[in-house]
């Protein structure tokens, strides 16, 4: 990541004063991520790490700092960003762009429902349905809010749509609460339809039994000398009934009150059902170099009923130029190692062994319950497995050529146990390879292309990286063995031979299947009522597709399970 970069990406999250400095760099990263293009084989190494609960591939960002960063991920990284205007996401009026009306509401326990507005601008004449659901945050669904989960319909020319969102009054005491709205996209088409950036809206739930709690947001603030005017958020929580205010003083540190910074003393008005205030205080810049000054702004008589809270008192730093500089250029730095972090290779056996060892490669704070089950599950292979060289050594050919033979190792452990649990349950080995065998050789793939379903805009790398495997393993699970085998039976001066059996009927049902397959993702690329794309699109038509691409599995089965019985007779 750049310096201008960070120093673009700061300016928008410059908006949420309470993020912490491993919290900018986290989303930084984050966003870099996932402008990143991946292969299908990364997403396939992303999915056997989420299988046996290590270290994963995209960093980890709890409930809230996932809110946060929805609503600035839309704005492009780089020189594209622009604090004033930004980008036209609407392609001179060419896409339609869906966003909430506002980023953040409050609402009164007492109103029982809050209304939030959905918005289109740029192109109008199509159709365009959207999904919204609800995430909580220190609010919870149920005891809380009651969950929201469907889809809203913009028919042509329609520009806004409302949905009521109901809340619980509870008539029990409870401080401020939060929780998140978040739009997407059930039928995608880029070259149609685009989040606008306020695509996730904060609701917070306002107390309403009491006049309020207030102080600032936090107890130390940074700004700019060349800022202007800095802005002080004041907060009132567990409560916001009636009208209230505070008075506000300065107190000179190392800045002086008429030279560096405007201060003095001031009352801040809260009106009923108000939750937060700026204070506005003018920066001077005396065009000179000097050290860091800061001043102390200090909240005192609340009236009407409110009280005051923890953080009463705050101090302003101002920074010269060279100090923000400073401050962008650790982001930037702590952004590289959150990147670095997130690299497929590693360069040495004790980086190995300690991401084999621990739970999520030592990223405890972040770990799930699922991720120490799997660790404990996998943690034997994944030892093992640490023993291969790092790709650092001779080129990478060393570790290739050591994993290759681990695998080679591994099947052939599988491939027995296969036959074991075959013969034990009654099941030919034909039927347990479809079966058994197929399907784990098939679940890296399938976790693969659901990760690759949910962050790529296009179902390239989702599909690609299941047809793509699955020939991998066709290709290298029979045709490398039988050309190795010819090869040594051939210099034997004897032949090499395969019984057929089952194979011809397997293979050509297989092929007809697939074909009916590809065929139907091609249709839904192009019909509408399909979503005029090869995943997801309107709920219906998608749970269509998918019970009858299941159904085409299982027939498969059937089929060829019953011509190894010898119930049908080979083609």
């Amino acid at each position: 990541m750049t310096f201008d970069q960070m120093a673009e990406f700061m300016k928008e999250v410059g908006k949420n004063p309470d993020l912490t400095e491993e919290d900018v760099a986290k989303m930084a990263a984050t966003k870099i991520s996932e402008n990143q293009q991946h292969n299908s084989l990364w997403y396939r190494i992303n999915a056997v790490r989420n299988i046996g609960g290590a270290n994963k591939l995209k960093p980890s960002m709890n409930e809230a700092l996932t809110g946060i960063y929805e609503e600035i991920k839309q704005k492009p990284m780089g020189s594209e960003m622009s604090v004033k205007t930004g980008p036209d996401v609407t392609s001179g009026g060419k896409k339609a762009v869906i966003e909430f009306a506002a980023t953040s509401v409050a609402i009164m326990e007492n109103e029982k429902k809050v209304g939030l507005t959905i918005k289109r601008t740029g192109k109008r004449d199509n159709r365009v349905i959207v999904k919204v659901e609800t995430i909580d945050g220190t609010a919870e669904a149920g005891s809380d809010y009651i969950a929201y989960k469907g889809s809203l319909v913009f028919d042509p020319q329609e520009a806004a749509k409302q949905i009521e969102i109901e809340i619980i009054d509870d008539n029990q005491w409870e401080p401020d609460e939060v929780f998140f709205v978040r739009l997407s996209f059930v039928d995608v088409d880029d070259s149609e339809i685009v989040l606008g950036k306020k695509s996730v809206c904060q609701v917070t739930i306002v107390n309403d039994d009491e006049p309020g709690v207030i102080e600032f947001v936090k107890p130390s603030f940074l700004v700019k000398e060349t800022t202007g005017n800095a802005l002080i958020p004041i907060q009132r929580t567990n409560g916001a009934d009636g009208k209230v205010s505070v008075v506000w003083k300065t107190e000179d540190m190392g800045a002086t009150h008429g030279s560096d910074y405007d201060g003095g003393e001031g009352v801040i008005v809260f009106d009923h059902g108000e939750i937060q205030k700026m204070l506005e205080i003018a920066i001077y810049d005396d065009q000179t170099m000097e050290k860091d000054e800061n001043f102390k702004i200090e909240l005192i008589d609340p009236t009407g009923g409110a009280k005051l809270g923890r953080i009463r008192k705050t101090v302003v730093t101002i920074v010269n130029d060279e100090e923000y500089s400073g401050i962008v250029s650790r982001l930037v730095n702590m952004t590289n190692e959150n990147l670095e972090a997130l690299t497929v290779e590693t360069h040495t056996w004790q980086e190995q062994f300690h991401n084999a060892m621990n739970v999520n490669g030592g990223d405890v704070e972040n770990s799930t319950s699922v991720d120490y089950v799997m660790h404990f599950l996998t943690f034997g292979w994944k030892v093992i497995f640490a023993i291969v060289p790092p790709v650092s050594m001779a080129g990478g050919w060393l570790a290739f050529f050591v994993a290759l033979s681990f695998i080679g190792i591994l099947t052939l452990i599988i491939g027995d146990l296969a036959s074991i649990f075959g013969c034990l349950i009654g099941l030919d080995d034909e039927i347990t390879a479809i079966t058994f065998v197929a399907l784990g050789t098939s679940l890296p793939d399938l976790f693969a292309s659901k990760t690759a379903a949910t962050q790529e805009k296009t179902a390239d790398n989702s599909i690609g990286n299941v047809t793509g495997s699955n020939s991998v393993n066709v290709f290298l699970g029979l045709g490398l063995p039988w050309v190795i085998a010819s090869i040594y039976w051939a210099s034997k001066g004897k032949s090499f031979e395969v019984p057929a059996k089952s194979l011809s009927f397997s293979v050509t049902i297989y092929a007809i299947l697939g074909v009916v397959c590809l065929v139907t993702v091609i249709l839904r690329r192009l019909l509408g009522p399909l979503g005029k794309g090869e995943l997801g699109g309107p709920k219906v038509p998608k749970m269509v597709t998918g019970c009858f691409f299941i159904f085409l599995w299982v027939l498969y089965l059937l089929l060829a399970s019953l011509n190894v019985k010898g119930i049908i007779p080979n083609l």
